[in-house]
């Protein structure tokens, strides 16, 4: 074997290793990506049932990998611990990351 060819063949062969080396677990599948979309509305779903939480709107829910992120601002120490309540409630959900902040009163 030449020496281009051997540099070429090694150059490939190193590329594949870092490559591989270089996965990234933040990527999501379609049916990950599927999956999370359906865990948000389900959350969005049983925040907003909550007959005491008013307008689910304020609430914005973000989902990855079973880990439910909840933000947005409500009126009452009650009704951030009710959104989460209702967040948990959702089969699929392993933890919750309650953000849900109460309103400073103008």
């Amino acid at each position: 074997m030449n020496l281009s060819k051997f540099l070429g063949a090694a150059i490939v062969a190193a590329a594949l290793a870092l490559s591989a080396c270089a996965t990234d677990d933040s990527r999501r599948s379609a049916g990950e990506f599927g999956s999370d979309a359906a865990l948000t509305s389900k959350v969005k779903t049983a925040i907003a049932s909550d007959a005491g939480l008013g307008s689910a709107s304020a609430i914005n829910v973000n989902s990855y990998r079973g880990v439910v992120q909840l933000s947005g601002f409500v009126d009452s120490p009650e009704k951030v611990e009710r959104a989460a309540k209702a967040a948990r409630s959702v089969e699929g959900v392993r933890t919750v990351e309650n953000n849900v902040r109460v309103r400073p009163s103008s």
